[in-house]
């Protein structure tokens, strides 16, 4: 043997135990999972452990002690009557609403979702549940699915959420041989989840799991048997309750407003919150069996859950029903983030869209953020557990309600017909938006700071509208399709 290779064995044996080269990678570890769950139309108050004593959901009160609450998480708004569908695609893309293609129907390819970074990375993407935008979109996204419902809700004539008309993955993307299911959409969508979760392959993978549920949207038809039946005599009615709206909004008419005759009396409400209640516990029932199923896969303490909504609901409030309107009650949702780092039972009040989250998932596994989007990350805030959100949020609907948010006061702008109107609230003395400030001559500087703020913030966007122009420059209600030809053909 000559000295040659008596040096290299000598050097060998100097190495420790299952080391057999200093140039051998070391095995790096594995990014966090994400798991992402998604209601349809839940407020940010129908959270038992965020300060509403009269729902119960033990599920989401536990994602709530185990990670930080984002107690001011916004929707922008949207140009028609479906909010989810803009609502979801700018939690998808990131993006602003004026950037979204058809108010979020469709997402290009050159618009990257939030997903289909995470593909791109190395993780198994997974969906079940509601798609609101096209089918192409869907299958960039993910590797991936089972249980898939694409469109807006479940049909009343078709025996909605008992039985969902559902597509299993389809590789092609045509999705041309769904069926309907004979379970509880929440249920089928669980199912799925529990179902990926047990029979993962790629197990040295990161996942990242979308569960969009249908509920708790209408038909609300809690089913027997899973979450909490609740007695409309047991439901105590919104302090901010009225018969009906007391002015025009502009869209008074739209499906969301018509479930119920006017005037609403007590009787009707409470047993709607009855029934939204019960849908509401309905699903947080099945978000438990996915967590139990997340802990059974050894992966819990590996994965970043992020709890929300697409938008709120009035179920009430203000003598509205839907969503279509710019209350606190419909434009903020829930916002839960639990996972490796991120501080447990904390609040924090940070100005959000649901957009955010698209740069806080990135920042929080690793991956770079796309400079293309719009989304500002929420780690700082986890990190140092202060507000460091946004200075002021911007809200808008259709080309007749426009809205601005700083500090603690809101000023909403109507244009109906034509006809301006002014809300001015101030939600630190009045969160319930019942006292209208706008004609005080006390608060008329803050109404002229926050009406030229508002305008800048319009600019900003690329809005459409001005303040500037008689009816904003379109006194009568537009559709979606009239609003699509006014922003294609503006240079």
């Amino acid at each position: 043997m000559n000295k040659q290779n008596c040096l290299l064995i000598a050097c060998t044996c100097l190495l420790p135990v299952g080391q057999t080269s200093a140039a051998q990678p070391k095995k790096s570890a594995k990014r966090p999972n994400i798991l992402f769950l998604l209601t349809d139309d839940q407020s940010y108050n129908t959270v038992h452990a965020l300060g509403n004593p009269e729902v119960v959901t033990p599920n989401m009160d536990r994602l709530v002690s185990e990670g930080t609450a984002f107690t001011q998480n916004h929707v922008m708004g949207g140009l028609q009557g479906a909010i989810s569908m803009p609502s979801r695609a700018m939690l998808l893309t990131g993006l602003y609403s004026r950037r979204l293609t058809g108010d979020g129907q469709m997402i290009p390819p050159s618009d990257k979702t939030f997903p289909e970074l995470f593909r791109e990375n190395g993780y198994v993407t997974f969906a079940t549940g509601k798609w609101h935008s096209d089918k192409a979109a869907f299958n960039r996204s993910f590797v991936t699915g089972a249980q898939i419902f694409f469109g807006g809700m479940q049909q009343y004539h078709t025996d909605g959420h008992f039985r969902p008309f559902l597509h299993d993955y389809d590789p092609t993307g045509k999705y041309e041989n769904g069926r309907f299911r004979t379970r509880f959409s929440s249920e089928c969508y669980a199912d799925a989840s529990v179902d990926f979760l047990s029979n993962r392959k790629d197990t040295d993978k990161p996942f990242l799991m979308y569960v969009a549920f249908n509920s708790p949207h209408d038909p609300r038809t809690p089913p027997p048997g899973y979450g909490h039946k609740y007695a409309p005599d047991d439901i105590p009615l919104p302090l901010n309750f009225l018969s009906r709206h007391p002015f025009d909004n502009g869209d008074l008419d739209v499906r969301d407003e018509v479930f119920l005759p006017l005037p609403r009396t007590p009787a009707m409400i409470t047993n709607e919150i009855a029934l939204y209640y019960g849908m509401i516990s309905e699903v947080d029932f099945q978000i438990g069996r996915i967590l139990e199923a997340l802990e059974e896969s050894g992966e819990y303490e590996n994965t970043i859950i992020v709890f929300t909504a697409d938008n709120g609901l009035a179920v009430g409030q203000h003598g509205l029903l839907g969503k279509q309107n710019l209350y606190e009650h419909s434009v903020k949702t829930p916002l839960v983030i639990v996972g490796p780092g991120v501080p447990k039972k904390e609040r924090n009040n940070a100005f959000s869209y649901l957009l955010d989250l698209y740069p806080t998932l990135c920042d929080l596994t690793g991956l770079r953020t796309p400079t293309t989007i719009d989304g500002r990350s929420l780690k700082k805030a986890l990190d140092e557990k202060q507000p460091d959100g946004r200075e002021h949020i911007f809200l808008s609907y259709i080309n007749i309600q426009r809205a601005i948010k700083k500090d603690h006061y809101k000023l909403i702008r109507y244009n109906v017909h034509g006809k301006e109107r002014v809300q001015l609230f101030d939600l630190e003395k009045d969160p319930l938006e019942q006292d209208n400030l706008a004609d005080a001559p006390a608060y008329a500087d803050k109404v002229a700071e926050l009406t030229l703020l508002l305008s800048r913030e319009m600019r900003d966007q690329g809005d459409f509208c001005d303040f500037s122009h008689p009816g904003w420059g379109y006194p009568e209600k537009l559709s979606l399709d009239e609003i699509m030809k006014i922003k294609n053909n503006r240079p």
